[in-house]
């Protein structure tokens, strides 16, 4: 969605509006600026305009965040300029302006891979994935040093706890049960706990988008471009395969799905990036599953209740979805699949 820049000339950095320094650095590293338009984006506090010149677009980012901070530890740019050293196909990135917080990115287009479905180019569906998967693992095959990030950090047993947490927060107690009484959290948390155990497996990391669905994934002449990495960070190959063949905006057919799977795990074996059999691959693909969408409609939830967003809540119910399967085939899910049974009872009324 397009938002004229009529309604966005109170947001000022520093007594100027953001599209009055935005056609700053767009008229010194690029063409006279013809038009600033506000793009609407995702759960973040980013904030994203495509601003178009006598020679050309390109898309300006104003990150609170990159203002705050020194240019060589802003995350973004030190993954951007690790990704494309690994050829990994990102916006190229045209100017920084880290005084006033701004990026000037490479436009590549308008559209998403989610928005590839019901269009006329369905029929690439499949062969966008695959291409798509051909990035991720890509991805995984880049190893740094330990001591830096994005492979300093993973996800570890405090992350997925974090994560599990804010789900009982914000989607449990906030948005679908209030009355939910704490000897129930505590045995929910319990089973939280054992499940984030069996997620911990360092000697199987690799390094993951940590945000890899549909909506992070553009499609620029007819290839996908990736984009919003800057969370990347050490886990289960698994992570970045569920977040795209499980993911919260889109449903895959099943039979493209299994294919998928598959193809990942081929990939990821063929190239000695795991030594895990298939059905282990499996095994870890539906822990991990569950732990992934629990944390999608956390998120999903806090942005409706605190954030006052209710973009994200169509995605709940499909995310909801996904989680029988995980309970219906893993025993290690069982319980709490038993304790959480009420949300889809309230989700049905």
């Amino acid at each position: 969605m397009l938002i004229p820049i009529q309604t966005i000339l109170n947001e000022t950095v520093e007594g100027m509006t953001i599209p009055n320094k935005i056609t700053q650095l767009h008229n010194i590293h690029c063409s006279k600026t013809l038009s600033v338009t506000k793009i609407q984006g995702d759960a973040s506090s980013r904030q994203y305009f495509r601003v178009t010149g006598t020679q050309g677009s390109s898309i300006a980012c104003y990150d609170p965040i990159f203002k705050a901070s020194a240019p060589e530890t802003y995350t973004f740019l030190r993954l951007h300029t690790l990704l494309s050293q690994h050829a990994i196909p990102v916006p190229a990135l045209i100017a920084t302006d880290a005084e006033n917080g701004l990026l000037l990115l490479e436009d590549c287009g308008n559209l998403l891979l989610q928005n590839v479905f019901g269009s006329s180019l369905e029929p690439t569906v499949p062969q966008l994935y695959r291409d798509t998967i051909d990035i991720l693992l890509k991805i995984q095959m880049i190893r740094g040093n330990q001591n830096n990030i994005p492979f300093s950090i993973c996800f570890d047993h405090e992350k997925l706890m974090f994560e599990f947490d804010f789900f009982i927060q914000h989607g449990l107690l906030d948005f679908f049960l209030p009355s939910f009484d704490q000897q129930t959290i505590s045995r929910l948390r319990h089973e939280f706990e054992s499940i984030a155990e069996i997620l911990v497996k360092p000697r199987h990391f690799v390094l993951n988008h940590r945000d890899y669905h549909s909506r992070n994934i553009l499609i620029y002449l007819g290839k996908p471009v990736i984009i919003d990495f800057q969370d990347a960070r050490m886990g289960l190959p698994q992570y970045d395969a569920v977040s795209l063949i499980r993911d919260s905006y889109v449903k895959l057919e099943s039979s493209l799905a299994e294919e998928l799977k598959a193809y990942h795990y081929n990939s990821l074996y063929s190239n000695r990036l795991t030594t895990m059999s298939f059905d282990e691959y499996l095994y870890y693909f539906d822990i991990m599953g569950f732990q992934r969408n629990i944390k999608a409609i956390g998120t999903f939830c806090y942005q409706s209740r605190v954030k006052k967003n209710s973009t994200f809540e169509h995605s709940i119910a499909p995310t909801l979805d996904y989680l029988h399967n995980y309970f219906n085939e893993r025993k290690e899910l069982k319980r709490a699949g038993e304790i959480l049974q009420p949300l889809f009872h309230h989700t049905s009324k």
